[in-house]
């Protein structure tokens, strides 16, 4: 069966799969993606329901992770150093429990192997609906209509990244009616068997996704991780401070 996920490859070399966050796109990670492809080949994915893949009315890790191993197998990739921001980090996860012998680095950006119970993105749902009911016809007017909402100029731009034209008016390239109705399985996690592979989970210090007390499940799931706290910087260490985030990624792949 032919992957279905729209992805996109850049350079040569070992191969480096890139994973998205929540509401984004391949593009996300763009930043990482310029640097690693000078010396690797770079695949970037869009999830599904985000992008410019299909979208399916499900959206769980189990699917998620399937969709990328259709991926693997139709590049006929070995070897492969996967990279995950936020619930891209639980992706890769996942997938390196589906296809251990594949994955021979797994590095997760500010996401622990653990279930979240509180709701993060209520207000962030409520300016995209709010978009996708007004229907701006100008880039502006969708990013005041999500300022309604949203007190975080930083996301809104992030989600403005994912606006496009329908026709005249803009709409949205990721399901979020499917994202909204799934959340309770992104935001979820079932524990996965002790995965030997070499694991670096990046934290940003000024976030609160990765904590002190997440360290027994990382550890019981991943026994062979190391941590890096990339300071001033939040749940977007790769947006914000690329430079070093690229020179602790370039580190542990060399060292591994």
């Amino acid at each position: 069966m032919s992957s279905q996920l729209h992805y996109k490859i850049q350079g040569s070399g070992k191969p480096i799969l890139l994973i998205h966050g929540l509401f984004g796109s391949l593009d996300n990670l763009g930043l990482l993606a310029r640097d690693l492809s000078q010396d690797h080949q770079v695949i970037s994915v869009d999830l599904r329901n985000h992008g410019r893949s299909p979208h399916y009315p499900e959206h769980n890790y189990e699917d998620q992770a399937s969709d990328i191993l259709t991926v693997i197998d139709d590049l006929k990739l070995t070897e492969l150093i996967v990279i995950g921001h936020s619930m891209g980090g639980k992706v890769a996860m996942k997938l390196a429990s589906l296809k251990p012998e594949a994955i021979q680095q797994l590095i997760v950006l500010d996401m622990a192997p653990v279930a979240y119970h509180v709701d993060r993105h209520s207000n962030v749902f409520a300016g995209i609906q709010e978009v996708a009911k007004q229907k701006p016809t100008l880039r502006s007017e969708a990013m005041s209509q999500l300022a309604q909402h949203i007190e975080m100029e930083g996301v809104s731009q992030f989600l403005s990244k994912s606006l496009y034209k329908e026709g005249e008016t803009l709409g949205w390239r990721f399901n979020y009616i499917a994202l909204q109705n799934q959340y309770e399985q992104i935001m979820t996690w079932e524990d996965l068997a002790p995965n030997p592979v070499a694991t670096l989970f990046m934290k940003g210090a000024n976030s609160d996704y990765i904590q002190a007390e997440h360290q027994h499940s990382i550890m019981q799931q991943f026994p062979n991780a190391k941590a890096h706290i990339i300071s001033n910087t939040g749940h977007w260490l790769h947006a914000e401070k690329p430079d070093m985030v690229l020179r602790v990624i370039r580190k542990f792949i060399t060292q591994n």
